[in-house]
C-alpha cells in the first residue's frame, strides 16, 4: 500500500472510532461544561444570598465615615455603601463592622467584612492584600493648621524644620506620610483621631497633614483651623473601597456600579451634601 493510501485509510478508521464511543465525547463535553461551577463563589454571590453587606469603617474620618454617639454612621462612603447594597438587591442591608486604621487590613483579610470602606486611601503596601474598587475622588495630602499660620507652612520644607510640632493618627496613610517626609520636625502620633484637630486649637500642636477633604470639613467645623492650598497637595492621592483580593466579579460590580452613579448624577449628589 502507497503511503498515501496508509494515511487515508489510518484517517478513516479514526473517524470510525470517534463515531463509535459517543460516551467518551459526551464524558469531554460535560467536564468542560462542569469547570465553571468548580469556582469559588465571589463574594457578591455570598451577599445577594446571606442578604447582608458587611462593611469595615474605622468610623472617624470626616466627610466619609463617622459613628455619631446614637451609634448610626454618617459620611459619603456610608451613603455610597448603602447605594451599592441596594444595587445588589432591593432587601440587601449594609452590616457597619467597626476597626480602626491600625487594624483595618487584618480585619478585613480576616473576614471579618466584604469591603472597606471609610475613607480609605489607595497604597501599593493595601493593593498587596487586597483589591480596590475604581478610585472615586483624588484627595492629596494637605496641612491643617491654625489660620494665623498658614503663611509660615507653604512648603514641605518650611514644613519640616526643628520648632515644628507635628501630630498624625497611627495606622493610616497619615502616619507614612509623616514618618517618611519628615527628618526634623517634632512628631507626635496620637491615638485619638477625632481630638487631633483640638490639639493644633489649644496651641500644643502646630500641623496635621491628612486629605484634603477632611481638612476643608475641619476649616469648615472648627474656627481658627485653616487648611493651606488643598487645591494643592503636598502629595497625590486617591480615595476607593477595599474589595477582596482575586475576587474579579466582586471588582467589576463594584466598578460598574459606582460608574453608573457617576454618569446618573448620583454620586454628585452624595459628595456636595457632605462637602459644600
Amino acid at each position: 500500500m502507497t503511503p498515501i493510501r496508509t494515511a487515508i485509510a489510518l484517517s478513516a478508521l479514526l473517524m470510525l472510532a470517534a463515531c463509535a464511543n459517543p460516551t467518551a465525547r459526551t464524558a469531554r463535553t460535560a467536564g468542560s461544561a462542569a469547570t465553571p461551577a468548580t469556582r469559588h463563589a465571589s463574594t457578591l454571590d455570598t451577599v445577594m444570598q446571606r442578604g447582608v453587606l458587611k462593611a469595615c469603617i474605622p468610623g472617624d474620618y470626616k466627610p466619609f465615615g463617622f459613628l455619631l454617639p446614637s451609634g448610626q454612621y454618617e459620611g459619603i462612603d456610608v451613603d455610597l455603601a448603602q447605594s451599592l447594597a441596594k444595587a445588589m438587591g432591593p432587601n440587601v442591608k449594609v452590616d457597619y463592622v467597626k476597626t480602626t486604621w491600625a487594624k483595618l487590613m487584618d480585619d478585613f483579610t480576616g473576614g471579618a467584612c466584604d469591603i472597606g470602606i471609610g475613607g480609605i486611601s489607595v497604597t501599593t503596601d493595601r493593593q498587596k492584600r487586597a483589591f480596590f474598587s475604581a478610585p472615586y475622588m483624588v484627595n492629596g495630602k494637605t496641612p491643617v493648621v491654625r489660620c494665623a499660620d498658614v503663611p509660615k507652612f507653604q512648603t514641605l520644607a518650611a514644613i519640616d524644620q526643628p520648632t515644628t510640632r507635628a501630630i498624625a493618627n497611627p495606622g493610616g496613610s497619615n502616619e507614612r506620610f509623616a514618618k517618611s517626609s519628615y527628618k526634623q520636625a517634632k512628631l507626635t502620633i496620637h491615638t485619638e483621631n477625632l481630638t487631633i484637630f483640638d490639639e493644633i486649637l489649644a496651641g500644643r500642636q502646630d500641623i496635621f497633614v491628612t486629605e484634603a477633604a477632611e481638612a476643608l470639613v475641619m476649616q469648615r467645623q472648627k474656627p481658627g483651623l485653616c487648611a493651606v492650598n488643598p487645591d494643592k497637595p503636598l502629595q497625590y492621592g486617591e480615595i476607593a473601597f477595599l474589595l477582596p483580593r482575586g475576587d474579579t466579579v466582586m471588582k467589576q460590580f463594584v466598578d460598574q456600579w459606582l460608574h453608573l452613579a457617576r454618569a446618573s448624577g448620583e454620586y454628585a449628589g452624595i459628595e456636595n451634601r457632605w462637602l459644600r
